[in-house]
């Protein structure tokens, strides 16, 4: 599994000429990252001297941080799944018209899923900033770029899992399904914009 390779070896495979991993697992990863530094702030604020007030919500925050970062390491992989899935439908035989029909059926079905697992990327990604916010404003101030890296890189985890559910939205025929994704992309990416500016303008250096 993906999510088990060394950073050297997650990148190396990253770089070679295989299609995946691609964007999609990396926009899992760096939304990983942003949940591990989120868990890092609260965990250097928990115990601290003047933050004592805090520590049940920077307990919370931790927890919740460590949820995202082990939900963002499944999505690395079923990124990869889902794409293969689309290319393992394009393979299906299609010397009969009904092989031909049930092939483009798997090659629909295979797209929206690869849309969908995006898409949930970016959705959790979103989410997370939400706790990102409480980490920079109530966190240890000494870890307070951490928690704006953090923010940066769930903005860009956000965005750039935005762009894999775009893609497969082209080629998908279900006008319902592309209007209702392409309504939540636009809705997500205006949100995870305008939230990075916010957290960001808390950042006192």
């Amino acid at each position: 599994m993906l999510a088990d390779k060394n950073i050297k070896a997650f990148l190396e495979e990253t770089a070679s000429s295989a299609p995946v991993p691609g964007g999609g697992s990396v926009a899992a990863l760096s939304a990983g990252l942003a949940a591990a530094l989120t868990a890092m702030v609260a965990n250097l604020t928990i115990g601290k001297k003047g933050y004592e007030g805090l520590e049940g919500e920077m307990e919370a925050i931790a927890d919740e941080a460590d949820g995202y970062r082990k939900k963002f390491l499944e999505y690395i992989d079923k990124d990869c799944e889902s794409f293969n899935e689309v290319m393992a439908a394009f393979r299906l035989p299609k010397e009969t018209e009904e092989e031909k029909e049930s092939r483009k059926g798997s090659i629909q079905t295979g797209l929206k899923n690869a849309a969908i697992v995006p898409l949930e990327v970016a959705k959790n990604a979103l989410q997370m900033m939400n706790i990102i916010a409480k980490a920079v404003e109530k966190g240890n101030k000494n870890a307070v770029t951490d928690g704006a890296v953090a923010a940066m890189m769930a903005r860009t985890a956000s965005l750039s899992a935005l762009y894999n559910v775009k893609i497969n939205l082209s080629s998908i025929k279900d006008a319902e399904f592309v209007e209702r994704l392409g309504k939540e992309v636009a809705d997500i990416e205006k949100k995870a914009a305008e939230t990075e500016k916010a957290i960001l303008e808390k950042v006192v250096l």
